[in-house]
């Protein structure tokens, strides 16, 4: 079976596209970041737009694993009042990667601000052999709670909450997230390219 490489150790971000993939039957061996052993570089997420740094994982990763296809995604939250604050620094906001932290400087920032609204956004990168990379998109819209909601999920999930559940993220649960996330959203997206960009190699 072929593998693809998720560009990623996260094992939340592990978990939920590789039952995003299975869900949709397709027929890949998902492997997470690690598997490639010990020579991986460190790539420096410092692209200004999410698309940007999921390109600078793929291209960092795919030599590593030429006969391989090699998925990357970049998300993060954008908060129309804070000027699309976190956007891509959303999991180093306040420290890196401390949820909590990222979380609580989110709500003082806002504070009893009125506007709310706010946007998860997921772009996926597909790398695979003799192919042009296959790009995918997915945004959700919500509104920013006042406080934590919910024990499920994990980054800005607490406090993110989702009118047609009428329930945070957090709230959800994986099969109702995947339906409706911005990374579900981006999958589903993938997905529908996917078989023709599976059957055709690239030109250049």
């Amino acid at each position: 079976m072929p593998r693809i490489i998720l560009a990623s150790n996260n094992a939340h971000k592990i978990t939920e596209l590789a039952a995003i993939l299975a869900q949709h039957q397709i027929d890949l061996q998902v492997v997470p970041l690690r598997d490639l052993g010990d020579d991986i570089p460190e790539i420096i997420e410092d692209g200004q737009t999410f698309e940007e740094n999921a390109l600078k994982k793929v291209m960092a990763i795919a030599p590593l694993a030429p006969d391989d296809f090699v998925l990357a995604d970049d998300s993060g939250l954008t908060v129309d009042a804070l000027n699309g604050e976190p956007g891509v620094y959303s999991a180093r906001y306040a420290g890196d990667h401390d949820d909590a932290a990222n979380i609580d400087k989110v709500l003082a920032k806002l504070g009893d601000n009125p506007d709310r609204i706010a946007h998860f956004h997921s772009v996926l990168v597909l790398a695979g052999p003799g192919r042009d990379n296959l790009v995918a998109k997915g945004q959700v819209t919500g509104v920013m709670t006042h406080e934590r909601h919910g024990e499920g999920g994990f980054g800005y999930d607490p406090i993110f909450w989702v009118p047609g559940f009428n329930k945070t993220f957090a709230e959800l649960t994986a099969a109702e997230k995947n339906q409706v996330s911005h990374r579900g959203l981006a999958l589903q997206d993938l997905v529908a390219q996917l078989p023709n960009w599976l059957k055709g190699a690239s030109h250049d």
